[in-house]
């Protein structure tokens, strides 16, 4: 009767990690449509829910409107830059994880991601297994996070934010 039981805790808490991933949002941001459609096609292996947009003012919208726990962004794109969107996501959803997924990878626009606060950077072309895994790590940093900043919110620590690092004189 206990091998039953542990069984079926199992079984219980596999169903729940199904629940949890297919609430994990995740926002495409990339102006090919064969890189949309790709992730889409990778990401839905891991049941979460994906949007896709073509440039980062839609992407910006759709954040105002369904934010994202992570999302994946390329750097160029018409209109608005992938770097821009990137410091704009971190100001005003500083929860949410950015990848920057680029066709360009450049040292220097690495340590700028970086600086405004990606999980990770990575350079086209990604294949299937790059983009689950980037996803995955994200969202585990996310659950990190968010943990740890409840358990500093229990003990009465206030949780830790990114603006110390805006006012420090410090040049990275």
């Amino acid at each position: 009767m206990a091998g039953t039981d542990v069984a079926l805790a199992k079984v219980t808490e596999t169903s729940e990690e199904m629940k949890m991933d297919e609430k994990t949002k995740i926002l495409v941001v990339d102006d090919e449509e064969v890189v949309r459609l790709s992730h889409i096609r990778t990401l839905a292996s891991i049941h979460c829910n994906v949007e896709v947009v073509r440039d980062g003012n839609e992407a910006l919208r759709v954040m105002a409107l369904r934010p994202a726990d992570v999302v994946l962004l390329d750097l160029r794109m018409p209109g608005m830059d992938g770097m821009t969107v990137l410091k704009t996501i971190k100001q005003k959803w500083p929860e949410t994880e950015v990848v920057i997924i680029t066709g360009y990878p450049t040292v220097e626009t690495a340590k700028e991601a970086v600086r405004l606060g990606a999980f990770d950077y990575l350079a086209k072309p990604v294949g299937p297994d790059d983009v689950i895994n980037v996803a995955n790590g994200a969202m585990t940093q996310k659950k990190w996070s968010l943990h740890r900043d409840r358990t500093e919110l229990d003990k009465g620590i206030a949780p830790q934010n990114d603006s110390a690092m805006e006012t420090s004189n410090f040049t990275y």
